[in-house]
C-alpha cells in the first residue's frame, strides 16, 4: 500500500524529505532551550552579574528565533509536500479510471469512486502531513527530552519509562478497536453517496410522484447509521484523551513532590533548582509529544481504510487492453459475429448473448428490434470492444477486435446512446468531442444530417449557446440530435445508433437517415430501434429475444413469414393513424 501511494509524491520528493530535516532543528533548539535556561536560574541563584543575564538572554533569544523560523519553514514545506502529493493522487486516480473498461467501473459504483477522490484523499492528505512533520518531530522530541531528562533529573526521569510503555499499550488497544469499525462507516459513506446522487439525478421522477418525503426518510436512515458507526468509532479513539491527562498530571505531580523533595532534602546538591526547572520543561515536552504522537495514531488509523480503498482503485487492472504488437488501421467497416455468447461477469449464471452468428458487410444498414432485455444493446457494446466476448469472437475489418489499438478501433465506431450526455460547456465544445479540430463548416454540416442545424439557429447565440450540466437547458430530441451529430464529426468505419431517435418526431427520424445514406454511403450503419418505421428501409432487419437472433431479413421478408413482426408494425401504424386523425379532428375543432 506504502509503495502504490509513493508513487504520487514524485516531484514533491524534495519538499518531502526537507520537512522532517527543518523539523530536527528546530526540535534541537527546543530541547535545547530548557538546558540553557537552567544554567541561568544557577548563574542566577550563585549572584550572577547583569552581563551574564544578557548574555544568557541573547542566547535564548536566537534559540527561540532559530526554532521559529525552521518550525516556519518546515510548515511550509509540509503544506505544499502534503498538498501536491493529494493533487497528484487524485490525478492518478481519474487517469486510471478513465482507462477502466466497463466490467471495472461496473466493480466500483459511481458514488464510490467520488467519495474515494474527496473524503479518501483528504483523509490520506491529512495524514501525511502529519506523517512527514508531526510524526517526526513527536519521536524526536520524545528522545530528546528523554535524553536530556536523564542528564538534568538523573533517577527522576525514569517516571517516563512508566508511562511510556502504559500509554503505548492503551494506544494500541485502542486503535485496535477502532479500526474495524472506521472500515465500516467508509463503506456507508458509499451507500449514503449514492442515495445522494440517485435522488438528484432522478429528482425530475421524486417530484412528479410525490416522493420528497420516502426520499427524505431514506437519506435520513443512512445518514444516522454512518452516524452511529462513527460516533462508536470515536467513543473509543477518544479514550486517547484521558490515558494522555492521567499520564501528563501524573508525571507533573511525580516531578514536582519528588523533585522538590531532593532538592529540600539534599540542599540542592543532588538536584537543584536550576535542574528542577528544566525537568518540569522535559517533562511537560515528553507528554506533549505524547499526546500529539497519540493524534498521529488516530489520524492514521482514521486514513488506513481510505489508504486502502484508494489502493484498490490504483491496482485495478482493466480488463481491457491492446495488445503488444495492436494494429492502428481498420480497412472497412463490415462486422463478424463468429459464434459469439457473453457475460456480464464470470460468476453469472445466465448468458447475456448465446451463439450470435451474423455478418455485417461495409456500408450496410442493419436494423435491430427486440423487446426489453433482448440484449440489443449488448450485442453493438461488443464492437467498439466495450466488452470482450465470452465466447466466439467479434470481427471489425474482417479482424478480431482484440487484436486492434483500443483507442484506433474506438475513433472507427461511433456510438450515440439513447440516453446521451452533453457536457458543460457550448455547443461547439460538444461537437468537438467528435473531432476536437473540426472546422465550423464541418460542425454546421453534421449538424444538418443530423437535423440539428435547424433549433441551434434559433437561439441568440447560435452554435456559442451554452449547455448546462447534462444538457438540462435542452429538450431530449435536441439532445440527442446534437449527440448524432458529435458522433458523425468522427467520420466513423461504424455507426452505431442505439435507440438514439426515440425523442425525435418519425419526420425527424426519417430525415436523419436519408441524409446518412446520402452523406455516408460507406459507413456502416446499425440501428436499434423500437419503431418499425425507424428501420424499415434497411437493408436487413434483426428480431432479437432473449439475448439470440431469432430471425434476419429485409422489411418485405419479414413482414411475409415473422408474426411478431408484422404485429408490431401492424399496431404501431394503426397507433400512427389514429393519432394523425385525432390530431386532424382537433385542428378541425
Amino acid at each position: 500500500m506504502v509503495k502504490t501511494l509513493s508513487h504520487s509524491i514524485r516531484e514533491y520528493k524534495k519538499t518531502s524529505i526537507l520537512t522532517p530535516l527543518l523539523v530536527t532543528v528546530e526540535v534541537v533548539m527546543e530541547c535545547a532551550i530548557p538546558f540553557v535556561i537552567a544554567n541561568l536560574v544557577n548563574q542566577m541563584q550563585a549572584g550572577c552579574t547583569m552581563d551574564v543575564i544578557v548574555r544568557y538572554g541573547i542566547q535564548l533569544l536566537a534559540m527561540a528565533i532559530i526554532s521559529l523560523v525552521f518550525g516556519a519553514a518546515a510548515g511550509a514545506t509540509c503544506a505544499n509536500a502534503s498538498a501536491g502529493f493529494a493533487r497528484n493522487l487524485r490525478k492518478d486516480m481519474f487517469y486510471h479510471i478513465q482507462d477502466y473498461s466497463f466490467e471495472n467501473i461496473d466493480k466500483f459504483s459511481v458514488s464510490s469512486l467520488v467519495t474515494r477522490l474527496t473524503t479518501d484523499i483528504s483523509n490520506v492528505q491529512l495524514a501525511y502531513m502529519m506523517i512527514i512533520r508531526v510524526a517526526v518531530r513527536c519521536p524526536l522530541m520524545l528522545v530528546f527530552s528523554f535524553v536530556m531528562g536523564f542528564v538534568m533529573g538523573g533517577r527522576l526521569a525514569m517516571i517516563f519509562l512508566v508511562t511510556i510503555p502504559l500509554l503505548l499499550i492503551g494506544l494500541l488497544l485502542v486503535i485496535r478497536a477502532a479500526t474495524p469499525l472506521f472500515r465500516q462507516v467508509f463503506r456507508k459513506y458509499d451507500a449514503l453517496n449514492d442515495s445522494v446522487q440517485e435522488n438528484v439525478q432522478a429528482m425530475r421522477v421524486v417530484k412528479s410522484y410525490v416522493r420528497e418525503d420516502y426520499e427524505k426518510k431514506k437519506f435520513a436512515a443512512a445518514a444516522e447509521n454512518v452516524q452511529r458507526d462513527f460516533t462508536k468509532a470515536e467513543r473509543i479513539m477518544a479514550l486517547n484523551g484521558p490515558m494522555m491527562q492521567f499520564c501528563i498530571y501524573t508525571g507533573m505531580v511525580f516531578v514536582m513532590s519528588y523533585g522538590s523533595y531532593t532538592v529540600i532534602t539534599t540542599q540542592g546538591l543532588a538536584l537543584n533548582v536550576g535542574q528542577m526547572s528544566s525537568m518540569l520543561t522535559y517533562s511537560f515536552q515528553i507528554l506533549m509529544s505524547l499526546m500529539m504522537l497519540s493524534m498521529v495514531f488516530t489520524m492514521i488509523t482514521m486514513s488506513q481504510e481510505s489508504a486502502e480503498r484508494i489502493v484498490q482503485v490504483l491496482t485495478e487492472e482493466s480488463t481491457l487492453t491492446s495488445p503488444a504488437d495492436a494494429l492502428t488501421e481498420v480497412k472497412d467497416g463490415s462486422v463478424d459475429f463468429d459464434h459469439v455468447s457473453f457475460k456480464y461477469s464470470k460468476t453469472a449464471e445466465r448468458s447475456a448473448l448465446s451463439d450470435i452468428d451474423l455478418h455485417i458487410q461495409s456500408g450496410e444498414v442493419i436494423g435491430i428490434l427486440g423487446g426489453t432485455g433482448s440484449s440489443k444493446s449488448s450485442l453493438v457494446q461488443l464492437i467498439p470492444r466495450l466488452y470482450d466476448a465470452t465466447e466466439g469472437s467479434v470481427k471489425v475489418g474482417g479482424v478480431d477486435v482484440r487484436r486492434y489499438d483500443l483507442e484506433t478501433l474506438r475513433n472507427q465506431v461511433a456510438v450515440v446512446l439513447q440516453k446521451n450526455v452533453l457536457f458543460s460547456g457550448t455547443i461547439k465544445d460538444n461537437l468537438r468531442w467528435g473531432n476536437p479540430g473540426a472546422t465550423d463548416e464541418q460542425m454546421l454540416e453534421a449538424c444538418r444530417l443530423a437535423q440539428a442545424d435547424e433549433f441551434i439557429q434559433q437561439f441568440p447565440d447560435k452554435y456559442d449557446t451554452w449547455i448546462e450540466q447534462g444538457g438540462t437547458n435542452v429538450s431530449g430530441g435536441q439532445k440527442q440530435r446534437l449527440c448524432i451529430a458529435r458522433a458523425l464529426l468522427k467520420k466513423p468505419k461504424i455507426l452505431i445508433l442505439d435507440d438514439s431517435t426515440s425523442a425525435v418526431d418519425t419526420r425527424t427520424d426519417a430525415l436523419i437517415r436519408k441524409g446518412f445514406r446520402e452523406f455516408i454511403p460507406e459507413t456502416t450503419k446499425i440501428i436499434i430501434a423500437q419503431r418499425v418505421s425507424s428501420v424499415q428501409d434497411a437493408d436487413r432487419i434483426i428480431m432479437m429475444e432473449g439475448g439470440r437472433i431469432v430471425d434476419v431479413g429485409n422489411h418485405q421478408e419479414l413482414m411475409e413469414r415473422n408474426q411478431v413482426y408484422r404485429d408490431l408494425y401492424t399496431t404501431q401504424n394503426r397507433s400512427s393513424i389514429g393519432q394523425t386523425q385525432n390530431g386532424g379532428d382537433k385542428d378541425a375543432e
